[in-house]
Parts: structure tokens; sequence; C-alpha cells
């Protein structure tokens, strides 16, 4: 169990990377794009359609899983927190099959309206450019499809009590009980 959190981890990593190198190629171009208009005269064409379609969808869609193996979502606690230890495991088991199922759910609609998509080759039109979008609408099904693997492998590891293979502190916590406090 260890090794696939270690394996499903790399795999995350590299997709935020890509959505790094989504945020960096987009500051490149509309750097380019506005000196390009103020020095020149001459803007890039087509940057509007491809910073919104391409880049923006990227970074924020494909970090997804990345988020939830930090555990760097938003959650409140003020509740929860002052509940019993074996009630919090068991909402936190309960929170990770109910984001399994919406997360599942998103993967297999946006699959879905990606295959639409490109069944017609769907373009927007910008000045006298068809510039082709969707290619993009595979990055939703992309992103939530690792976002539910990463949300079932937690659930499993939880359920198991397993010491998770994810990139978290909460691992290395794991790591420092099954060793006794005594560290590796």
């Amino acid at each position: 169990m260890y090794g696939i959190g270690r394996f499903l981890s790399m795999v995350t990593n590299l997709m935020t990377i890509l959505g790094g190198l989504a945020i960096a190629l987009m500051m490149l171009h509309i750097t380019l794009d506005v000196a390009s208009r103020y020095l020149l005269n001459s803007p890039i064409p087509g940057t509007i359609s491809i910073v919104s379609y391409y880049y923006m969808v990227i970074a924020v869609f494909i970090p997804l899983a990345f988020a939830e193996q930090k555990n760097a979502h938003i959650s409140v606690e003020v509740i929860t927190a002052r509940l019993p230890l074996w009630m919090q495991r068991n909402l936190e088991r309960l929170s990770f099959l109910l984001s399994t199922i919406v997360f599942s759910l998103l993967t297999v609609r946006t699959w879905d309206e990606a295959e639409k998509k490109r069944s017609f080759g769907a373009s927007v039109i910008q000045g006298s450019d068809a510039i082709p979008i969707w290619i993009t609408y595979y990055v939703l099904p992309l992103g939530c499809g690792l976002m539910t693997l990463v949300v079932i492998y937690k659930l499993a590891s939880s359920c198991l009590g397993t010491t998770s293979g994810l990139n978290t502190a909460t691992a290395e916590a794991d790591d420092l009980d099954a060793n006794d406090g005594m560290g590796k």
C-alpha cells in the first residue's frame, strides 16, 4: 500500500510541475504580448484565448490532487477538533467517501463533455484565426480523475490503518507513530 502512495505522490508531483509550467508560460506569453503591443504596436494574436482556454485550465485543474495530497484544501475544524479521536477519523473517512463519489462523477461527466467537444472540433475565433479548444476539455477529467485516485487511496489507507505513502506531514507523523516516536 505504501508503494502505491509513493507512486501516486510522484504522479501528482509531476502533474503539479506541469501546472507550474503553465503558469510560467502564461506569464511569459502575457509579458511578450504586452511588450509587443506597446513596443511594436502589434499584439500577439490569440493571447486572450490561449491564456483563458489553455494556461488557466491547466493551472487550476491539474494541481487539485496535489492540494489534496498535501492536505492543503480549506477546512474549518471548530467543532470536529472537540470530538473524540475515533469520531474525527470516521468523519474524515466519510469526507473521503463523499469526495470520491463527487470527483468520480465529475471525472465521468467532464470526460463525456470532452468527447462531445472533440467530436465537433470545438474552437474559438479570435481575429481571423480559429484556435482549437477541444483539447483542453480533457484537462478537467485528468485533474478530477487524479484527485479521485488520491482520495480513494487516502480512504483505503485510513480504513486499513496503513502508513500513507503520500508526501504529507500526516504521513511523516504516521511514520513516527509506527516507530513509537523513535524516528526512522
